[in-house]
């Protein structure tokens, strides 16, 4: 990782038929407003080229896959305009990552949390390693992973999603995850991890693309509601967030 370790970045890759995005923050990969607008516009862009099949999205580190929403944002936010703004930016990435033509291939190389289980779970295949547990701690802070849910429940189920939900201080393995439908196939390394994925992506982009694109359709049939529906969720979470159970919830979490 050649970035500056202090700054969030994405980066875009593009081999043969395969596109490689990588996000990183120092706070544990997780997202900011920012993060969140430039990973749809990188991905829009990536929809629109005809030259690739697939896409696999990953982060950088050796720690975790992605930790969701920054704390430090939700904390500056004063509004309930900012609040939805910012929830909506997770709409908008699982919408491109729907809308897209395009398989998206996840690599989850470690822990999970919250918008990062989404992220996951908007992929059309995902690999793990044995050390990417899962969790969905938004009630814990006082508000919900509502945005994400259609994402995390059309994957795992709404009866796996409700003991994730209500189980917010509890870590899932990725055993679980992927006995629920989470991730496709768990490695123990992440050098085996990436062997699979690079033999899954070559194979798959030497596939019909205009199969692959029906196939896309046919993945996400019945989630066109997701424009309006996604929007609607971030509404509430962007007024949830302004209370001062959340508030507090999010200082005594930074103190930790």
């Amino acid at each position: 990782m050649s970035q500056d370790q202090n700054t969030p970045f994405i980066t875009e890759t593009i081999k043969d038929k395969v596109a490689t995005l990588s996000f990183y923050s120092p706070a544990s990969n997780s997202f900011p407003s920012s993060q969140l607008e430039k990973l749809t516009e990188m991905i829009n862009t990536l929809s629109d080229n005809a030259n690739i099949t697939t896409i696999i999205l990953k982060s950088e580190g050796t720690g975790a896959f992605c930790a969701g929403a920054s704390f430090d944002e939700l904390l500056s936010i004063k509004d309930t305009q900012t609040g939805q703004a910012f929830f909506s930016g997770f709409a908008n990435v699982i919408n491109a990552m729907r809308k897209s033509p395009k398989i998206f291939v996840g690599r989850i190389h470690g822990k999970a949390v919250g918008g990062g289980v989404g992220l996951a779970a908007a992929c059309d295949y995902c690999f793990a390693t044995s050390n990417a547990a899962i969790k969905l701690s938004e009630l814990a802070i006082g508000i919900g992973p509502f945005v994400i849910e259609p994402a995390v429940s059309r994957k795992i189920g709404k009866t796996a999603f409700t003991d994730m939900s209500l189980n917010a201080h509890e870590w899932k393995t990725a055993t679980w995850a992927q006995t629920h439908g989470l991730y496709c196939e768990v490695y123990d390394t992440v050098e085996r991890l990436d062997l699979e994925i690079d033999t899954f992506v070559s194979r798959i982009s030497s596939y019909n693309p205009e199969a692959l694109y029906e196939m896309k359709r046919v993945f996400w049939e019945g989630t066109d509601h997701w424009t309006e529906l996604l929007y609607q969720r971030a509404k509430i979470s962007g007024k949830l967030v302004l209370s001062d159970f959340t508030v507090n919830a999010l200082n005594q979490f930074k103190k930790k």
